[in-house]
C-alpha cells in the first residue's frame, strides 16, 4: 500500500514508501490526526546507513500483523535523523531520561496524542531483546495499556517533559580556573588505553574532540605525555582496521578494543574532523605520516562522498568493496568537510591549489543552495539548526583566513550574529527554532558540540573584528561550569572553549 511519504526526498524515507505500514512524515497533519482520532503515536527515527534500522525495515516492519496493529491503533511517523536533527536529538534525550543510558539509531518512541512520551526503545526486533518485548507483543501491550490506563501514560510523559525543560533546572556555578588543565591531564591518563590508544572498550569510537582537547591542553601545559597520547593513538588507528588501508578514510567505530572489525560505515563529518586533527598533529610534530593520513582521508571524501560540488553525509563499504552512498547533504556536514579542505591548503602550499580551489567552489555552492536572502537552511526546506550556523560560521572564517576575501569574513560575522539572535538565551542555547522545544547540550565525545563550535567562532572572530563577545562566552561557560570543571572529558569541545577563555584571562 502507499502512504504519506511519496513527496519526501530523503532516501531513508523513500525506502518506506509503498510498504504495509501507513507511515506519515513528521508534520502537522500527522500530529493533528493523532489528536482527532485520540490515538497514540509511534515515532521511528533513523537513517539509511544504520545497520539496526535496516534490520527493522527488512524484518520488524514487514509482517502483516505488525502493520495491522500500527495502522489500526497508532499514528506511525517516520523521521530521517539527519534531516530533522532536532527531533532526533530531542528524543534521544527522552530515551536517555527514560532508560538511563544513551542510544544510537534507531530511536523508537511511543507518545500520547499530546506528544507526551510514555515508552521508549531503540531497536525492536521480531524476538524479545533483553527487557524489550518482540515488536508484535510490544504493540499489543502498549495499545492495551494506553486504552485502559491513558491517564498513567500521560502522567509519565509529563514527568519526562518536566525534566527536559531547562527552565526547571537550577544552575550550580563553579569558579572557572586554569587548574582544569590538571584535571584534563589526570582524567585522560587514567582513561587512555595504553595498549591500543584511544579511550574505552568495545565498541570503540574515534573520540576526535577528546584528542583535540588534549592537544589544546598540551599547548598550554607543554606536558609531553599529552602529545604522546594523541600522536600514538593516531598512529595506532591509522595502522589498524578502523582505517581503510585500501581507499583511505576512517570507519565509524571498531567492534573490538584494538580497532579491528569496524562497522563499515564512513561519515563525512567524522572524516573531516579527524583529517583536521591529523593536520594539527603534523603541524606540531612535523611528522609527514600524519599529513599523509589526513590527505588520504580528504581524498577519500572527495572521491567517494561528493558530487555536483557538494558533500554527502555517509557511505557504507560492502564486502565486495563497492560503496552505497547516501547522497543526502546538510549544511553542517558539508561545512565541516570544507573547513578541513581549507586547513589542508594552509598546511601545505604544494596542495594549495587542489584543496583550496575545491573548498572555495563547494563553499560557494553550499551558500547558493542553503543560504538565500539571509535565511540559512539545514537541507531541502528545513530551517537551519544551531549546528548549521556554528559549523558554517567557522568554515567561513577559515575561508577568509585562507583566501583573504573579505566577503567570507562579512558572512561569518553575519552568521554568528544571526545565531546569537535566534538561539541564545542568557547563557543557554536553543538547538532549533521549531515545533520541538529543544536546547543544545555540551556533551560531545562523539559529535562536536554546536554550542562549543559557535563559541569558538566568537573567540576566533573577536581577534579580527571590532565586536566583543566576551560576555556571551563567559555566561555560556558559567552556566555549564559545574560539569566542565568536574568532568571536562565529557564535554571536550566546550572544555577547549574554556581553556582558550582562561588562557586569554591570564
Amino acid at each position: 500500500m502507499s502512504n504519506y511519504l511519496n513527496h519526501e526526498t530523503s532516501l531513508y524515507l523513500t525506502e518506506y514508501f509503498n510498504t504495509l505500514i501507513n507511515w506519515y512524515p513528521w508534520s502537522q497533519e500527522a500530529l493533528q490526526k493523532a489528536k482527532t482520532e485520540k490515538k497514540p503515536i509511534f515515532l521511528s527515527i533513523g537513517y539509511s546507513g544504520s545497520e539496526k534500522c535496516t534490520i527493522m525495515r527488512e524484518e520488524s516492519f514487514i509482517t502483516l500483523k505488525v502493520a495491522q496493529l500500527l495502522n489500526e491503533n497508532f499514528i506511525s511517523i517516520k523521521v530521517d535523523k539527519d534531516e530533522r536533527t532536532d527531533i532526533d536529538k530531542y528524543y534521544k534525550q527522552v530515551y536517555k531520561l527514560m532508560n538511563g543510558q544513551n542510544c544510537s539509531s534507531p530511536v523508537s518512541i511511543f507518545l500520547t496524542e499530546e506528544l507526551e512520551p510514555f515508552y521508549s526503545a531503540s531497536y525492536i526486533g521480531t524476538t524479545p531483546q533483553g527487557n524489550v518485548l518482540d515488536f508484535e507483543t510490544l504493540l499489543q501491550t502498549v495499545y492495551t495499556k494506553y486504552r485502559d490506563d491513558k491517564k498513567t501514560m500521560q502522567s509519565k510523559g509529563k514527568e519526562v517533559l518536566e525534566y527536559i525543560n531547562p527552565n526547571n533546572k537550577t544552575v550550580e556555578a563553579t569558579r572557572l580556573h586554569i587548574d582544569i588543565t590538571k584535571t584534563i591531564t589526570s582524567h585522560a591518563l587514567n582513561l587512555n588505553d595504553k595498549n591500543h590508544g584511544g579511550f574505552g572498550n568495545a565498541p570503540k569510537f574515534l573520540h576526535i574532540s577528546t584528542l583535540d582537547l588534549l592537544l589544546e591542553n598540551y599547548e598550554i601545559t607543554e606536558n609531553i605525555e599529552l602529545l604522546t597520547m594523541v600522536s600514538s593513538t593516531l598512529e595506532l588507528m591509522a595502522k589498524a582496521e578502523i582505517y581503510d588501508q585500501k581507499d583511505g578514510g576512517f570507519f565509524r567505530y571498531a567492534s573490538t578494543q584494538d580497532w579491528s572489525l569496524p562497522r563499515r560505515e564512513k561519515l563525512s563529518y567524522d572524516n573531516a574532523n579527524i583529517a583536521s586533527l591529523y593536520l594539527r598533529v603534523y603541524q606540531i610534530t612535523n611528522n609527514k605520516f600524519y599529513k599523509k593520513i589526513a590527505f588520504e582521508t580528504l581524498d577519500f571524501i572527495i572521491d567517494k562522498m561528493s558530487g555536483n560540488n557538494i558533500f554527502y553525509t555517509n557511505t557504507i563499504k560492502h564486502s565486495n568493496n563497492s560503496y552505497f552512498v547516501d547522497k543526502k547533504t546538510t549544511t553542517s556536514f558539508s561545512a565541516m568537510v570544507i573547513d578541513a579542505l581549507f586547513l589542508a591548503s594552509i598546511v601545505d602550499s604544494a596542495y594549495d591549489k587542489k584543496y583550496k580551489t575545491l573548498a572555495i567552489n563547494t563553499l560557494d555552492t553550499l551558500l547558493e543552495l542553503n543560504y538565500k536572502n539571509q535565511t540559512l537552511k539545514h537541507c531541502n526546506n528545513i530551517n537551519a539548526f544551531l549546528e548549521d550556523y556554528a559549523y558554517l560560521g567557522v568554515t567561513l572564517l577559515t575561508a577568509y583566513e585562507s583566501t583573504k576575501n573579505s566577503k567570507y569574513l562579512i558572512l561569518a560575522e553575519g552568521v554568528l550574529n544571526q545565531a546569537i539572535e535566534k538561539f541564545y538565551e542568557r547563557g543557554r542555547w536553543k538547538f532549533a527554532k521549531s515545533d520541538i522545544p529543544i536546547y543544545d547540550d555540551i556533551y560531545d565525545p562523539l559529535y562536536p558540540s554546536a554550542i562549543a563550535t559557535i563559541l569558538l567562532l566568537a573567540q576566533r572572530i573577536s581577534f579580527i573584528i571590532d565586536n566583543d563577545y566576551t560576555q556571551i562566552i563567559f555566561k555560556s561557560l558559567e552556566i555549564n561550569s559545574y560539569a566542565l570543571m568536574r568532568q571536562p572529558l565529557s564535554s571536550p569541545k566546550m572544555s577547549k572553549v574554556l581553556l582558550k577563555h582562561l588562557k586569554k584571562m591570564i
